[in-house]
């Protein structure tokens, strides 16, 4: 990613990004091992996930003459954050799609998003659900214009997940992730080694579509075996969370040194551990839990008074 002058940190990215080892009480009684692929720390401000899905896009955007990148998210949206740091770091205009009333520019996700020149344009929910519609999106569409899905999770996402996998030493018998969008579980199943399994933690409600998602990003992922997403573990909903899971977040990060946020990396570290309570994973297992970031996140939700 290529800087520029701006008011967003300008610093390379971290590569590889570190592997740390995780010791917790529980880990001993279900006999696994487990590591944490730390991808929140890749950068400052363009981490986890979002680096990775975005890498290509840029490039796609410097060799085909594209000034501005284009996409959409919610008021605290992790992806509209990173686009914009990205954006503003490689020179490039952009524009967020935002879900929601524009008395939400006050919150510290879109004030960064504004500081690092994004161009912020509200729409109401139901404008916003034909974000995927081409006649729709035919009014964003111009010459010098790049339009990123929702979450950067599009067929340029693929290339920039996978080579994570490279980055591991050795091979896990399980990579585990969280998952929304599908994008990083598609470049997940993309790279992975053949026996390697994948376990994604659905953070929404009804992700039954992820699936479906992911093969369309990845079409050879309906033929890749080896690869499941639990839909039970979501709390609720998508940015929803329980008293309860919190707690057993702090708990963790307090045991563990891991910082985690409740809405992707720590709901999905919970997901885990009930998926080890409930014997869906095999004792002795070697696991990759991937931090896809989104620490950012924690702002918006003590703006909110929801911590």
């Amino acid at each position: 990613m290529q800087a520029s002058l701006s008011s967003a940190p300008e610093r390379p990215a971290i590569l590889p990004s570190p592997l740390h080892p995780l010791h917790h009480s529980l880990l001993i009684r279900y006999d696994v091992e487990l590591w944490c692929k730390r991808d929140d720390l890749i950068h400052p401000t363009i981490s986890g996930n979002k680096w990775r899905k975005l890498k290509y896009h840029l490039q796609h955007a410097r060799e085909h003459g594209k000034n501005h990148l284009l996409s959409f998210g919610g008021a605290y949206s992790n992806h509209i954050h990173a686009l914009a740091a990205a954006g503003c770091q490689s020179g490039l205009r952009t524009t967020g799609i935002i879900r929601g009333e524009s008395d939400a520019v006050s919150n510290s996700t879109l004030r960064d998003a504004k500081r690092w020149g994004m161009d912020l344009v509200f729409v109401d929910r139901q404008s916003y659900r034909q974000r995927q519609d081409p006649d729709w999106l035919a009014r964003f569409d111009a010459p010098g214009t790049l339009i990123v899905p929702e979450g950067g999770s599009s067929p340029l996402a693929i290339p920039g997940v996978a080579e994570l996998v490279s980055e591991v030493p050795f091979s896990p018998d399980l990579w585990v992730l969280p998952c929304a969008s599908g994008g990083t579980l598609a470049g997940l199943i993309a790279g992975k080694r053949d026996q390697e399994q994948i376990l994604a933690i659905a953070v929404l409600k009804g992700g039954s579509f992820i699936a479906d998602e992911v093969c369309r990003l990845h079409p050879a992922a309906a033929s890749i075996p080896g690869w499941r997403i639990a839909l039970d573990h979501h709390d609720g909903g998508y940015a929803k969370f329980s008293p309860a899971l919190w707690q057993w977040v702090q708990d963790f990060s307090a045991e563990t040194g891991l910082p985690l946020e409740p809405i992707y990396s720590g709901k999905a570290m919970w997901g885990l551990f009930r998926e080890l309570a409930a014997g869906r994973i095999a004792p002795g297992s070697k696991i990759v839990f991937i931090h896809t970031g989104g620490m950012q996140g924690l702002a918006g939700l003590r703006e909110q008074g929801r911590l």
